[in-house]
């Protein structure tokens, strides 16, 4: 993977919610092209199975940290800053995906969605953007989601959410851009993960996933993977303030 899209040697990566199930794989990835990761996320289990998973990488740094302290991110991130320089890309990956109908959420239940998976992100680039400006070169990307395409209920916290991060690819871009640093989207479609515990009809599910795209297998994280180390890379110099569907071909646009 180094070798496809270039050295990452060197490159200091901010990855938020990477234990989990797409973002292991792409953690990997990341290290074995040689890439230094700093991985934030609150699942002790899943933190346990990345750091075993990475056998011990020397690019490997793993901080078990709540998202939803803003005030308690900033300093970890000033912290590790401090320590260890700037960071060069900026994965936006950690989410919550509470699923009812749209009623029943209260306001402070979908204000805790929008912190997480958007406000940690607004923090995390506050953070970096700095040391990105003055090295000339930056990469940040946010995970969005098929969601946004508007087909599924009972997620609108978290379809508002991801819709968000669209957004704030395309604003940072034509802000960014002028310092080498592009912003890009990649919203994934229906992959085999702890997510679809949420549809309580799983057969009719994964039914559902491969009549609706064009490629009639499930998504694997290594479809993750490639586009998000293309997007990291030299490679992908000149696209800035896209949205990449890694989706099989579920939507088309």
């Amino acid at each position: 993977m180094g070798d496809h899209f270039g050295s990452m040697d060197g490159k200091r990566v901010l990855y938020t919610g990477a234990a989990g199930g797409l973002g292991l794989p792409t953690t990997l990835k990341l290290l074995d092209a040689g890439a230094q990761v700093v991985v934030l996320d609150n699942d002790a289990k899943k933190i346990a199975q990345l750091e075993a998973a990475a056998d011990g990488a020397a690019g490997l740094g793993v901080v078990q940290c709540d998202l939803s302290d803003l005030k308690g991110l900033r300093a970890t991130l000033d912290g590790l800053m401090a320590k260890d320089g700037g960071f060069d890309v900026v994965i936006n990956n950690a989410a919550i995906y509470p699923s009812k109908p749209f009623e029943d959420f209260t306001f402070e239940e979908m204000q805790l969605v929008h912190r997480i998976n958007v406000e940690a992100a607004l923090v995390c680039v506050m953070a970096a953007l700095p040391s990105m400006k003055q090295k000339g070169w930056g990469r940040i990307i946010n995970i969005s989601s098929i969601t946004v395409a508007g087909a599924w209920d009972n997620l609108v916290p978290y379809v508002q959410s991801k819709a968000a991060l669209i957004g704030l690819a395309r604003g940072w871009a034509r802000e960014f851009g002028a310092y080498g640093i592009t912003v890009n989207a990649i919203a994934p479609g229906a992959f085999p993960t702890d997510a679809e515990a949420i549809h309580p009809d799983r057969v009719a599910y994964e039914k559902r996933i491969i009549d609706s795209q064009a490629i009639k297998r499930r998504g694997r994280p290594d479809d993750i993977a490639h586009a998000l180390m293309f997007l990291a890379s030299d490679s992908a110099g000149f696209i800035t303030g896209q949205t990449i569907n890694v989706d099989g071909g579920w939507i088309m646009r």
